[in-house]
């Protein structure tokens, strides 16, 4: 049996007021909304997957990287903040970019890319969280067998699927434990790590960013860490849930990222300390510790009782990244049904526990489908997805940045305050963003660039402008489909029909 209700909503040109998804309001107030931003990047995982990676590129500058791929995150993190307080809505970065650019930018880098990075996103922290928890339960030999580990994050994939779909509260008050267990492991680790007698002492020169060789490397290096700090953005789609979500979840978003520089250079400047930057053995240079650092770092640094612990961190942080992941992601969608950009089973709103329900169950469902088609396909996709999703997280932050400074346009000079927060800091962010990802895409063509490659062409290439291609053509079919949406470009329609499950 369903119910309908029927909610009036104002618009207008300038101010548009947010629909009324049915939604449970006030759910979480800052600690909440920072807890689920920090959650979702997953600090422990993220660099334990990424640091090698950008060491690799960048050897003992891997800091500075780490300093330098934070420059674009923050300068677009003050787009977000000004966006959100103008127009909360679920939709985040949809909404905003369809108001500024019109429904066709708006549905393509705000919907179908957006979608596209958190899906494989969860492929991948699906399979890293499968392949520690087996190796966390003593089945070593299961944790090297693909089928067994693709079963077991489909399992993974099902149990946070019926977290998200009971309700943003019991989410934070998992994400709660699970983000503390991380950040005190990597703050254990830093400290044993330099506690060693035979750490090196950290330079501020590792942070030198005029110390790069080439504009390739430093490129390559910022894109890596984009990806370790995306994901902060999640908390903002849980505005419309967030006590005063409209300047609360903004204030979340700049002190979430903020707290991961702390916690990455911390564990960079530890890590580099400790092990150095060679080639051989724990060294950071070592290709093969490259896909987990801390799995070959925390023995040594913390012995075999606690390195237990930052295993386990590593696999909690897999798995609360995926839930919130899958929060933030069912949300947006809901927000494009509502719009009228989606089919209307997405806005279907659970009566008992206010959630998108079907939404939920849907995204999960084709996240569980890709990492099983993924995994089919190649063993060797997880690091060719790492940077493809760099990428796309380019792609759209960067518009979303530029999105900022072309709504507020007729407003910047209304005081120092907009020009500088509504106009030069996200321009400087989304062009360099938008930079980022023109180089990358360039990079990436080369077969060499990955683990992958298909007749010549780079693996991570395919993934990244595949997604984009696929977005297109998507985005022809659903024109047709949808046609009052993108017949009059509004991200606000004057009544809403929601149905409940």
């Amino acid at each position: 049996m369903t119910n309908a209700t029927d909610v009036e909503t104002p618009t207008s040109p300038s101010r548009p007021s947010p629909t009324d998804k049915g939604l449970r309001g006030g759910s979480v107030g800052l600690l909440g909304a920072v807890t689920l931003g920090l959650s979702s990047v997953a600090p422990a995982y993220s660099i334990a997957v990424t640091l090698g990676f950008v060491t690799l590129v960048a050897g003992h500058l891997a800091p500075a990287a780490l300093l330098l791929g934070f420059v674009p995150i923050l300068l677009t993190a003050f787009a977000f903040r000004e966006l959100n307080r103008e127009m909360p809505d679920c939709g985040t970065t949809f909404v905003w970019t369809t108001r500024a650019f019109g429904p066709l930018v708006g549905w393509l880098t705000g919907g179908w890319v957006v979608q596209c990075a958190t899906l494989i996103a969860m492929t991948a922290l699906a399979q890293v969280g499968a392949t520690y928890l087996l190796h966390l339960a003593g089945l070593h030999a299961l944790a090297g067998n693909s089928a067994a580990v693709a079963a077991t994050a489909v399992l993974l994939l099902a149990a946070v699927t019926a977290i998200a779909h009971r309700g943003l509260q019991l989410a934070a008050s998992v994400q709660y434990v699970t983000l503390g267990l991380q950040l005190a492991a990597l703050l254990g680790f830093g400290i044993a790590a330099f506690a060693r007698p035979d750490a090196a002492a950290p330079s501020l020169g590792w942070l030198n960013p005029f110390a790069f060789t080439g504009f390739g490397q430093l490129t390559e290096a910022v894109m890596l860490c984009l990806f370790i700090y995306w994901g902060w953005d999640a908390l903002l789609t849980a505005n419309e849930e967030t006590r005063d979500g409209a300047h609360v979840a903004g204030l979340a978003a700049v002190i979430s990222t903020l707290v991961l520089l702390g916690t990455y250079l911390f564990t960079a400047f530890a890590a580099i300390s400790f092990a150095g930057t060679g080639d051989s053995g724990t060294g950071l240079g070592n290709a093969d510790n490259a896909g987990d650092i801390l799995a070959a770092l925390a023995p040594p640094v913390l012995g075999t009782a606690l390195s237990k612990v930052m295993q386990l961190a590593v696999c909690v942080s897999a798995v609360s990244a995926l839930l919130t992941c899958l929060v933030g992601s069912s949300r947006g969608t809901l927000s494009m049904a509502a719009h009228g950009a989606l089919p209307r089973a997405f806005a279907r709103i659970h009566p008992r526990h206010r959630t998108p329900g079907f939404g939920t169950v849907f995204l999960g469902t084709a996240a569980a489908g890709l990492l099983v088609l993924l995994t089919l396909v190649s063993g060797r996709f997880l690091g060719d997805a790492i940077l493809c999703i760099g990428l796309l997280i380019a792609c759209y932050y960067g518009t979303t940045a530029l999105a900022c400074v072309w709504y507020f346009r007729s407003r910047l000079r209304a005081s120092p305050r907009d020009l500088v927060l509504r106009g030069v800091l996200p321009l400087a962010g989304g062009l360099m963003m938008l930079a980022a990802f023109a180089r990358s895409a360039y990079d990436m063509y080369d077969p060499a660039y990955g683990a992958t490659s298909f007749h010549g062409v780079g693996g991570v290439f395919l993934l990244g402008a595949g997604s984009l291609a696929a977005g297109a053509l998507a985005l022809a079919v659903v024109r047709t489909r949808f046609r009052p949406f993108f017949r009059d470009g509004r991200t606000a329609v004057a009544e809403l029909t929601i149905t409940e499950d």
